[in-house]
């Protein structure tokens, strides 16, 4: 289904971007309208929305969602920014560019359709022997609109991507981030307060490349980029939008001002957590000892059961082995489970 060729002037009048891309699910033609405010839009294809302010700006935000399309929480908070941006209500003083991954996948309520687009990028999408389907195209085609978006940046500007998600499982703490592996570079504690002032106060180092999206943003583009985990996944209506807030007023506040200030950095507001290890599912019979609810974070003691995979037994070999993102239905060959140990604030924040 495409659209017709007014869709931009329906889109300037309810702003209703999420629901026109529902409706064109891997393509919409490109267009562009300006606000009454001078805010340039520029609809690059569906799902793929960009704000250009008619004032000079110092940042390039990337803000994402709907990677796994139920994962609905996110799609919200994005879908309410973009038509108060639209309605006038929020007047930028960022380049912004927003994201919806995978529309087929909201419109389906399911994660994928046919392959997990968190597991497609750099470069991941184009593999030797794979055929290619809609989420590889639809990563070479977001890892572009996210090149082009920060190549027409302002010289000097700071580049950064959230990509914003809900987990499958609770966790012991509701809301926590991944910061992407940084290949020596220094974490940094100005985006600890940045997450920090959103309600997340877990953060999860990761010590490898990886194939998600904001390791791509982070790797190729240097761009301060995370995976935020906001609470658990749930059905569009069933969001208790409240527990957003903080969230939602520190994108509106990152987006509308030129420096925002945080609360001064505090180790203490922060549980800091490095990969100890991640465990592949390679057979087809891989199980988990510990039930569907067992939440994320969850410690073990050292020598307790973590997963089976076949004849192989991962036992817990660090006292506290805490498990993150345990999924045992993933394709065979993807990471089923990351276990985490304890970090410190040390010399490697700058």
């Amino acid at each position: 289904m495409s659209a017709t060729p007014n869709y931009i002037d329906n889109l300037k009048k309810n702003g209703d971007f999420l629901s026109l891309s529902r409706a064109n699910e891997w393509h919409l033609d490109a267009s562009e309208c300006q606000l009454a405010n001078g805010t340039k839009v520029s609809v690059h294809d569906t799902g793929v929305i960009e704000f250009q302010p008619s004032v000079k700006t110092n940042k390039d935000i990337v803000l994402s969602s709907a990677i796994h399309g139920n994962e609905t929480a996110p799609i919200e908070i994005c879908d309410q920014l973009i038509k108060a941006i639209f309605s006038g209500e929020l007047e930028l003083a960022q380049r912004v560019m927003f994201i919806y991954g995978n529309p087929q996948s909201i419109n389906i309520d399911k994660r994928f359709v046919e392959e997990n687009l968190n597991r497609l990028f750099n470069g991941h999408h184009t593999v030797d022997g794979l055929a290619m389907n809609n989420e590889r195209n639809r990563a070479a085609k977001l890892e572009h609109y996210v090149s082009d978006f920060f190549a027409r940046g302002e010289a000097g500007s700071a580049r950064c991507h959230y990509d914003l998600h809900t987990a499958i499982r609770g966790s012991k703490n509701d809301k926590f981030a991944v910061y992407p592996y940084l290949h020596g570079k220094p974490w940094k504690k100005s985006q600890l307060q940045f997450l920090h002032s959103c309600g997340v106060n877990t953060v999860l180092m990761m010590k490898s490349a990886a194939t998600t999206f904001s390791y791509y943003s982070s790797y190729v583009h240097g761009a301060d980029s995370f995976t935020v985990e906001l609470g658990q996944v749930k059905p569009f209506g069933e969001n208790d939008m409240t527990k957003f807030a903080k969230t939602k007023e520190t994108l509106i506040a990152l987006i509308t001002q030129n420096d925002v200030q945080y609360k001064e950095f505090n180790a203490d507001d922060f549980e800091l957590f490095s990969v100890h290890r991640s465990i592949n599912r390679t057979q087809q019979d891989f199980s988990f000892p510990f039930p569907d609810d067992a939440v994320n974070f969850t410690g073990f003691a050292k020598g307790e059961l973590l997963a089976t995979d076949g004849q192989t037994c991962y036992y817990a070999d660090v006292e506290g082995e805490a498990i993150i993102f345990p999924n045992a239905d993933v394709a065979i060959g993807q990471r089923a489970l990351l276990t985490v140990v304890p970090l410190e604030i040390n010399d490697n924040f700058k």
